[in-house]
């Protein structure tokens, strides 16, 4: 039967478009059929979907996920959809699920991307047959996928499996040729199924979980930029794309992206590195980074992006429980200990050592993501029930002691049982309007999947959409609404060669209806909900009552007042694996 969704406002994901009341027909295929004026369609035998009041805008586009294994468990992959989000990409920060056994892709996984290892081994000895890009895309598509799917290629994943996981991971060891050669036909085996590009990685943040390799980087981290070489020029000859995070201790090799993207004298490389945000410990890091990609672009006809989140980034730790522990050494050695909790209590109670840890805290010309203001962090649960909603400063007043040693002291006593937030960057809404206009970033970086603790940007597109709309009411706009839109869907699926958030004639119907009157509903509290598919493991999600009235994936409705349909990523299959298009 096919559906005519009547009296929306039309959005169609291009920005000189002007949003406009229309009536939208969707086939039986799934694509939409026409667009026009409201009621100029004959309604016999259609299924009428009434849309007055509402939005119609194209899905967004997720770009930056870890979803590698909630999409094995439950490929609804429902926390996106929810939200509206109808694309997301995963085989982010240099690991993927592809090449290697259970045990080695679980453990570059799970600490870094804090996902539970003992419920991600586990599922891939159960799900895990394929050994190729092309193998697993065939599985993804055998599953009832609630939402469209597309993929890098992990270089951790391919180093690990060419090297052998022990030599992938020790420092000052080279690729041989024949290693070289093996990782390059690995990738181009994956551009061949469709994946869209590599994702690298040189944070040294992102570490090993499990017994044998606990702590060391993952295997990107090893890898030089010489040993890369091939790999980056075959991706430049085929159109794909790199994705990177630098290392964000020094942050010099950031120009190592720059460099490789541009386009003087050859083709530019498509380049993406994480993340431009304004931070709340490194302001200068925002305008020099934009500065920075503006000149590469510009002088070095690069085609290189920053990736933005679009709203305040704030975070939740359990203890010292989170990879931001990892940027300075007293933070790195505790996190070193966290399977060895009294040697490193025993660390916390050494003087020396607290002297070093308040060194390095209250360093202020250090690089850093997380500002390290302990009077910015404040205690959300605990067992002392006093502790709450005090901050680790107001804490240290009321102790008379130094707020290092009442934190330290915390983490003894309470280890994971004491819960602080704390928001390190885009704290400053007046910069939105710069971070949201900014022509070479692509507004996303969700990790959506990853991190289920420690942060939730679930709904980001539907964040931005609010502040936008916020400032157009009030006479002072960040941008139009039909710019606002593109951002978050046309403009990220042609950059990343994918065929999608854009609705217009013959295009799949993958669309959200939206509702402006109860945009006062999206907020930036995070609540716990648990993922039935991962044995009820709570993680922290995102809620905006009603404002998503309705989305329609393959032009069939997933979700709708607040209820996924009947039997939802159980049987019928509604989103597709996205394939690099040309």
């Amino acid at each position: 039967m096919q559906t005519l969704i009547k009296n929306g406002l039309f959005f169609s994901g291009m920005p000189e478009e002007k949003a406009l009341k229309q009536d939208v027909l969707i086939d039986e295929s799934g694509r939409i059929a026409e667009i026009g004026p409201c009621n100029s369609f004959d309604e016999s035998g259609l299924k009428i979907i009434e849309a007055d009041g509402k939005w119609i805008v194209p899905g967004f586009v997720d770009s930056h996920t870890h979803y590698d294994a909630e999409v094995l468990a439950s490929p609804g992959l429902k926390e996106s959809a929810r939200h509206g989000v109808t694309t997301i990409i995963l085989g982010s920060c240099s690991v993927s699920a592809i090449f290697n056994n259970p045990e080695d892709t679980a453990d570059s996984f799970t600490r870094v991307e804090a996902i539970p290892r003992e419920v991600m081994l586990p599922l891939l000895e159960k799900e895990k047959t394929w050994t190729s890009p092309k193998e697993w895309k065939e599985y993804i598509n055998r599953l009832p996928l609630g939402i469209n799917v597309a993929s890098f290629i992990g270089h951790s994943d391919i180093r690990m499996k060419a090297m052998g996981i022990e030599r992938s991971l020790k420092d000052g060891e080279s690729a041989t040729k024949a290693e070289e050669n093996q990782m390059f036909n690995m990738l181009s085996d994956a551009l061949d199924a469709g994946f869209i590009g590599l994702s690298t990685m040189d944070n040294p943040w992102d570490k090993m979980d499990g017994n044998k390799y606990w702590s060391h980087k993952t295997p990107s981290f090893y890898s030089s930029w010489k040993e890369r070489k091939s790999l980056i020029e075959l991706l430049r000859k085929r159109d794909a794309i790199l994705q990177g995070a630098p290392n964000l201790v020094t942050r010099v090799n950031a120009f190592n992206y720059m460099f490789a993207s541009t386009g003087v004298f050859r083709k530019p490389l498509k380049t993406t590195m994480i993340a431009m945000m304004d931070l709340i410990g490194d302001r200068y890091i925002y305008p020099f980074i934009a500065f920075a990609s503006r000149t590469i672009n510009v002088l070095g006809k690069a085609d290189f992006r920053m990736q933005s989140p679009p709203c305040p980034f704030t975070v939740y730790y359990d203890g010292v429980d989170s990879v931001m522990f990892e940027e300075f050494p007293s933070g790195e050695a505790l996190r070193d200990l966290a399977k060895e909790l009294d040697k490193r209590d025993e660390l916390i109670k050494d003087p020396e050592f607290r002297e070093n840890f308040k060194k390095e805290i209250k360093k202020k010309f250090a690089p850093k993501v997380w500002h390290k203001d302990l009077s910015k962090a404040v205690i959300i649960d605990c067992p002392d029930q006093t502790l709450i909603g005090k901050n680790f400063y107001q804490v240290a007043e009321e102790k008379n002691q130094h707020p290092v040693d009442v934190f330290l002291d915390t983490i003894i006593k309470y280890d994971k049982k004491i819960r602080w937030t704390t928001t390190i960057a885009n704290d400053r809404k007046e910069k939105y309007k710069s971070l949201y206009n900014f022509p070479y970033n692509l507004i996303s970086f969700s990790d959506a999947g990853a991190h289920l603790n420690n942060m939730a940007f679930y709904n980001f597109p539907l964040k931005m959409i609010k502040i936008v709309q916020d400032s157009i009411d009030i006479g002072n706009p960040i941008m139009t609404m039909e710019k606002c839109i593109w951002r978050l869907t046309k403009e990220q699926g042609d950059w990343f060669n994918l065929d999608c958030g854009y609705l217009a004639k013959g295009k799949v119907a993958d669309l959200v209806i939206i509702d402006p009157k109860n945009f006062n509903n999206i907020r930036e509290n995070v609540e716990l909900d648990a993922i039935e598919e991962f044995g009820n493991y709570e993680r922290l999600v995102n809620r905006n009552e009603n404002v998503v009235a309705m989305v329609l994936v393959g032009g069939e409705i997933i979700f709708e007042k607040e209820k996924f349909v009947d039997n939802y990523a159980k049987s019928e299959k509604y989103g597709r694996f996205l394939e690099k298009v040309s």
